[in-house]
């Protein structure tokens, strides 16, 4: 990760989302700070992957038809992770003046819902 203060805030911002979810937890996976409910991740945090320059919080998707459609309606703000591409994870760009913060903490949350066990979404989820 760099330094910047961008990425250290939005890092934040993400964490507080992504921690007020039930029975959520942080750790780092593959050199990302990473939230997993019950084992499961749902969303991993990126700066500089790779050199690639970005910001990005990846989230899951319900499959490869919603990562399509996501992707094809707004390709400047999400994108195919490497690595999580595959499994219909998109990653949501966190630069930007005008970030809709609503948007990726939905994004968030409705990862946190695939992710998580059927105990907590009959609990009454999020």
């Amino acid at each position: 990760m760099t330094d910047s203060p961008a990425p250290a805030a939005a890092l934040e911002r993400i964490r507080s989302v992504a921690l007020a979810l039930p029975e959520t937890s942080e750790k780092l996976s593959h050199g990302h700070p990473t939230f997993f409910v019950a084992d499961k991740q749902f969303a991993q945090f990126r700066d500089d992957h790779h050199g690639d320059g970005l910001t990005v919080v990846c989230v899951k998707t319900g499959g490869s038809d919603e990562q399509a459609m996501l992707i094809e309606a707004n390709p400047d703000f999400y994108g195919l992770p490497a690595y999580l591409g595959p499994s219909g994870w998109v990653s949501l760009d966190l630069t930007g003046d005008d970030l809709d913060w609503s948007l990726v903490e939905d994004r968030i949350a409705r990862s946190w819902e695939l992710a998580a066990p059927r105990r907590l979404l009959e609990a009454g989820g999020r």
